[in-house]
């Protein structure tokens, strides 16, 4: 049983995952998903690349720090994360593409959004060094 924020681990993802299987992906995005709700910036912080390149719902390109300040303020703050649907596909060994498909409530300034957003991330890793979001974009879906 899960408690509705943070999931199970990759479980939650797992089950809305559509095509080959990719647990370490699968994990990492369960990882993300679990650091956004509990706004835990140092797990966001870990996950999220220095040089990040992410443009939010409104265009605008945001940055790691930006991105880390809004959730440490309160600015952002997930209040519903609910996956509807995991794409991944490997680029290679070090690059992986994922679309994710998810109903938000997220708090923005004190005003509720609410809506089906799908986002698309680069996770990428340099050797066998520690897997980073290195690109994004999040859009109504």
């Amino acid at each position: 049983m899960t408690d509705g924020h943070t999931g199970n681990g990759g479980g939650i993802m797992q089950s809305v995952l559509v095509g080959a299987p990719d647990p370490e992906i699968v994990m990492l995005e369960a990882q993300l998903r679990a650091a956004q709700l509990t706004a835990d910036v140092a797990a966001l912080g870990a996950l999220i690349a220095d040089d990040l390149l992410f443009a939010g719902p409104d265009g605008q390109l945001v940055t790691k720090a930006q991105d880390l300040e809004a959730h440490a303020g309160g600015v952002v703050r997930f209040l519903a994360h609910d996956p509807i649907e995991l794409q991944v596909r490997r680029i290679g060994p070090d690059v992986a593409a994922v679309s994710l498909r998810t109903a938000l409530v997220v708090s923005v300034g004190g005003e509720h959004v609410r809506g089906t957003y799908r986002y698309t991330r680069v996770w990428a890793r340099h050797g066998q060094q520690v897997w980073h979001i290195v690109a994004g974009h999040v859009s109504a879906a």
